[in-house]
C-alpha cells in the first residue's frame, strides 16, 4: 500500500454519520475490485467521490468462497478513510467481529442465521461505538427480525445466496422485490431507523427501482461497478441517483 490520506478516527464517524443521513447510497464491494490492483481501485473510487466501502468476510464454510483475508483489510484500513461498511458471512460470527473491531470499522453486518445470540452480539458491536446490523440469506423470512429490528442500524437482503456470486446460474432470487418492499412497510410501521442495504446482483435496474426510498445503500458488485471503467461506472451511478431524488 502507498502512503495513506488522512486516517482520523473521528472524521471516519462523522463521515459514516453523514453518510447514514443520505438517500440511495452506492457501497461498492471491496471483493469483486481488482484483487491485484486494490490501491489502485481505492484511488478510483476516492477520485469518483465514494465514501463507503462494503467489506465481505467470508469463511469458506457457512460461505463456501474465502476471497479477502484480515490482514489486507488491515492495510487498506491504514490506506483510505473511506467508511467500512462490513458484511460478515461466517460461523460463528463472534470471531470475525471481535477482528473487525480491532481493525477500526464504522458497521459490521452479520448473519441473522449464524449468530447464536443476536441480541448480544448487537450489544457487542454497539458499546464499541460501531454501528450494528443483520443480514438475511434469500429464503430467511422477515419474521426473525421480530425482536431485534429496533436494535438494528441497518438490515442487508440478499438477493443471491452468500458465496455464490461468482457461479453464473446463481441469479437474483424472484421473490427479492417483495421481500424487500415487504421489509420497507416493516421498519416504517415500527418505527424504526434500520436502512435496508440490498446485496448480490445489485444493477442500476434494481437502484432505479428501490432508490427512490425503498431502499437506501446499495451494494455494487460486478454488475454495477466495472474495474475496468470505475470512474464511469459510478458516474452512471451518481447520474441516475441525482434523476431519482430530484423526482421526489
Amino acid at each position: 500500500m502507498g502512503e495513506p490520506f488522512y486516517i482520523n478516527k473521528r472524521e471516519r464517524v462523522m463521515n459514516v454519520k453523514s453518510i447514514w443521513g443520505e438517500k440511495c447510497v452506492l457501497s461498492p464491494s471491496l471483493i469483486c475490485l481488482d484483487m491485484l490492483h486494490l490501491e489502485e481501485n481505492i484511488r478510483q473510487l476516492e477520485r469518483a467521490g465514494v465514501r463507503m466501502l462494503h467489506v465481505d468476510i467470508l469463511d469458506g464454510h457457512f460461505s463456501p468462497s474465502m476471497p479477502l483475508g484480515f490482514e489486507t483489510v488491515k492495510q487498506l484500513r491504514q490506506a483510505t478513510d473511506m467508511a467500512f461498511e462490513c458484511h460478515v458471512m461466517g460461523d460463528p460470527p463472534e470471531y470475525f467481529v471481535d477482528e473487525l473491531l480491532q481493525i477500526g470499522v464504522e458497521q459490521i453486518t452479520f448473519h441473522l442465521e449464524t449468530a447464536p445470540h443476536v441480541d448480544g452480539l448487537l450489544n457487542t458491536i454497539h458499546n464499541a461505538g460501531v454501528r450494528a446490523g443483520v443480514a438475511l440469506k434469500p429464503a430467511t423470512p422477515l419474521s426473525a427480525l421480530d425482536y431485534v429490528l429496533d436494535k438494528c442500524d441497518s438490515v442487508l437482503v440478499m438477493q443471491i445466496n452468500p458465496g455464490y456470486a461468482s457461479h453464473k446460474g446463481e441469479s437474483r432470487v424472484p421473490y427479492a422485490d417483495r421481500k424487500v418492499r415487504e421489509l420497507r412497510r416493516m421498519i416504517e410501521e415500527r418505527g424504526s431507523n434500520a436502512k435496508i442495504i440490498l446485496d448480490g446482483r445489485v444493477s442500476l435496474e434494481n437502484i432505479a427501482a428501490y432508490g427512490n426510498g425503498t431502499a437506501d445503500i446499495f451494494v455494487g458488485g460486478t454488475t454495477c461497478v466495472s474495474v475496468k471503467d470505475i470512474p464511469g461506472s459510478i458516474a452512471r451511478f451518481n447520474a441516475l441517483r441525482e434523476r431519482l431524488l430530484g423526482a421526489q
